[in-house]
């Protein structure tokens, strides 16, 4: 009964350090993240309450490729801390079975295991998916922030414009070149317009739209025929149909698991966007990183757990600590790096699957032979 209250408090503590380094990295890469969304704002227009929508959803994308190391620094930190402390020296005194405290190790990797599929095979591609619905559903708010003095602004398909100065809503010597049609109701002949030009020495911007003064309207035609020209002194633009150059379409990331393992077996037609033959390759890797990857948790497990073998020959406690770190950590960046490739190669595929299924157990009964060989020192 009391070591059954001791292995509780051991998986309380472990999975409280684990889920504060979790979010703790979490939000410091999503912060970093979310300054690079504020492009959302600036340059495409859209409103503020979108920004944080879609900055906000993100934050599950980045959850997942922290959780690995989450794990392998609060379970080191664990077991450093036991150690110094002398909590597991009073263990084995009283008849705890290292080995106990290895599986139970193993058995919280195993939860970890499983919070990492849960995420990543569910929750966050359904909330990556959700963050691009917002952008596809939400237009931009506003044509203000897109706007600075003296710079070319291509932020919105086939529109492209720039002013000479700017203050507040207030614009200067004005250009704006339209190949998308939507200026296409200021000219007489709608159908055979290729672009539309306009200058006009100032005007003001209101949200969606722009109110132009003295300026003139330069209509190109299809068959490069003469060129309409219409000279105006106040010009108002309707601008709510602009489409923003962000994308729309939900990318692989973003795709359900369901529909990918559908894709790849062929239960959804090829003419789907994401199930495009070319892509199956990056299909395998997207699924890979999110099935496969998560197996290689149990041997950081196993890895951490040589710390608690105690050999005659073990007498500088530091270097085995960090090198049993280096170890589980260059394990992690194997998997990482090897992820990446398994679309491009089957052998390389094979490899990134066999590899948790040979090391684990391969790990596992080196354990016990070490445990077994351990009286041999005492």
């Amino acid at each position: 009964m009391l070591q059954n209250k001791i292995y509780l408090n051991f998986i309380k503590e472990i999975l409280k350090t684990f889920l504060v380094i979790l979010f703790g990295l979490t939000l410091i890469a999503w912060t970093v993240r979310a300054v690079n969304f504020l492009d959302l704002i600036v340059e495409s227009g859209y409103s503020i309450s979108t920004y944080f929508k879609y900055s906000t959803l993100n934050l599950f994308g980045i959850l997942t490729r922290f959780i690995p190391l989450a794990f392998l620094l609060s379970l080191m930190i664990f077991i450093v801390k036991q150690i110094q402390e002398k909590e597991f020296l009073i263990l084995w005194t009283s008849g705890v079975k290292k080995i106990k405290i290895i599986n139970l190790f193993f058995f919280i990797s195993i939860f970890v295991l499983i919070f990492y599929l849960v995420f990543s095979t569910l929750i966050t591609p359904l909330a990556l998916n959700e963050s691009r619905t917002i952008i596809r559903q939400n237009n931009f708010n506003s044509l203000a922030p897109t706007i600075r003095a003296q710079q070319f602004s291509d932020s919105f398909k086939g529109f492209t414009f720039i002013v000479e100065k700017r203050l507040k809503n207030k614009i200067e010597n004005v250009f704006i070149h339209d190949s998308s049609n939507v200026l296409k109701n200021l000219t007489s002949n709608k159908k055979d317009n290729a672009s539309t030009t306009i200058s006009a020495k100032s005007g003001l911007v209101e949200e969606k739209k722009m109110i132009l003064f003295n300026g003139q309207i330069i209509s190109s035609k299809k068959d490069n025929s003469k060129n309409e020209i219409i000279e105006f002194k106040q010009l108002n633009i309707n601008l709510e149909n602009l489409q923003t150059g962000t994308i729309t379409q939900p990318k692989l990331q973003e795709t359900s698991t369901f529909k990918l393992i559908q894709c790849m077996n062929n239960l959804i037609e090829e003419d789907v966007g994401y199930c495009r033959e070319s892509a199956k390759k990056e299909i395998t890797t997207v699924l890979n990183r999110r099935i496969l990857l998560p197996l290689y948790i149990p041997i950081i497990a196993l890895i951490c757990s040589f710390l608690l073998i105690k050999t005659k020959k073990r007498r500088n406690f530091f270097l085995n600590r960090y090198s049993l770190f280096a170890l589980s950590f260059l394990t992690l960046l194997y998997a990482e790096l090897i992820v990446r490739y398994t679309g491009l190669s089957k052998i390389i595929s094979i490899l990134f699957t066999i590899s948790p299924v040979v090391l684990i157990p391969t790990i596992y009964i080196s354990l016990i032979y070490k445990l077994s060989r351990e009286s041999i020192y005492k």
